[in-house]
């Protein structure tokens, strides 16, 4: 069975529904075709998820001894993190409320066989 490699970032600044924008674009391709990629996309999100590509890559590499030609992006994932509340004055002295989204995002990477 092919070894998997994981790596997660928690509680990442952006709505999941925008990271999920980026994810999208690099799920089942290569290593370096899915880094390459990220480093062109303008989204806030592209570079937290490149870094974390990079560390997963860095943790299979240092830890399983594994190439890094030989890996694919398995699996990735934006999921909801907790979001923050609170309240903000309006017209006519109402409250607004205003939510700051939050994201965890996973990488799985494996071993191509």
């Amino acid at each position: 069975m092919a070894q998997e490699i994981l790596a997660k970032l928690s509680n990442f600044d952006g709505s999941a529904q925008k990271v999920r924008l980026v994810v999208d674009l690099v799920r089942g391709k290569r290593v370096s075709d899915a880094l390459g990629i990220l480093s062109l996309t303008p989204n806030k999100a592209a570079e937290p998820v490149r870094k974390l590509i990079y560390s997963a890559l860095s943790n299979a590499e240092e830890n399983y001894g594994v190439s890094r030609d030989d890996l694919v992006v398995y699996k990735i994932f934006a999921d909801e993190a907790q979001t923050r509340k609170w309240r903000e004055f309006g017209a006519r002295g109402r409250f607004k409320p205003i939510l700051r989204r939050r994201s965890h995002i996973t990488v799985v990477l494996r071993e191509i066989e």
